[in-house]
């Protein structure tokens, strides 16, 4: 915090101002998702029950609260993919975890320009991104390939680059094509495919 002297240990946010983040967060996932990231702060705020007063002392920029909301979503599916470890079938829960990374991909293109504007509150998300991902997949996969569903010569790095890359923009299609064109790539991991 601003107010601290070097080399005091950071106070923890009062349980009132991390549901307001929490909110703030969720409400601006689903503002961005709705309006795009130039939608009006107020319907922000609206949307999460708290001031423009709130909003900026969290997130003083509008970069700020674009970098928080994708790293809140790339922690929510680091999550998902941990719960998911535990599956019995772990093709399924690599397929169900390509499905949620598909949507998250789907759902942020329009923040892409954002992403890709220069702004130095960004540099950081693609490391981000793959230090909190990359393992959760390299498990999900190692499962897989330890009961002999999936084939072995895939890494981590590739199948979350070959779903991103599966999720362009194609004219006239949306979300549902890219997920089918997901799962026929989750098909294709398979060890023994059969035609």
């Amino acid at each position: 915090m601003a107010d601290q002297e070097p080399g005091q240990v950071p106070r923890r946010r009062r349980a009132d101002a991390e549901r307001n983040v929490g909110a703030l967060l969720e409400a601006a996932k689903s503002v961005f998702a709705r309006s795009g990231v130039d939608a009006p702060a107020k319907e922000i705020t609206d949307l999460a029950g708290v001031g423009v007063g709130t909003l900026y002392r969290h997130f003083p920029q509008r970069s700020d609260l674009v970098a928080a909301v994708l790293q809140h979503e790339i922690d929510a599916l680091a999550e998902a993919g941990l719960a998911l470890r535990a599956s019995p079938e772990p093709h399924a829960a690599l397929t169900a975890w390509l499905n949620r990374y598909t949507e998250f991909i789907g759902t942020k293109r329009g923040l892409a320009s954002a992403l890709h504007s220069g702004d130095p509150a960004f540099d950081a998300l693609p490391g981000y991104f793959m230090t909190r991902l990359e393992p959760v997949v390299q498990a999900l996969l190692a499962a897989a390939i330890e009961t002999g569903d999936i084939r072995a010569d895939v890494s981590a790095t590739e199948v979350l680059h070959a779903v991103a890359l599966l999720c362009q923009p194609v004219p006239g299609e949306g979300l549902a094509y890219n997920q089918r064109m997901v799962t026929v790539f989750a098909d294709g991991l398979r060890s023994a495919v059969t035609y």
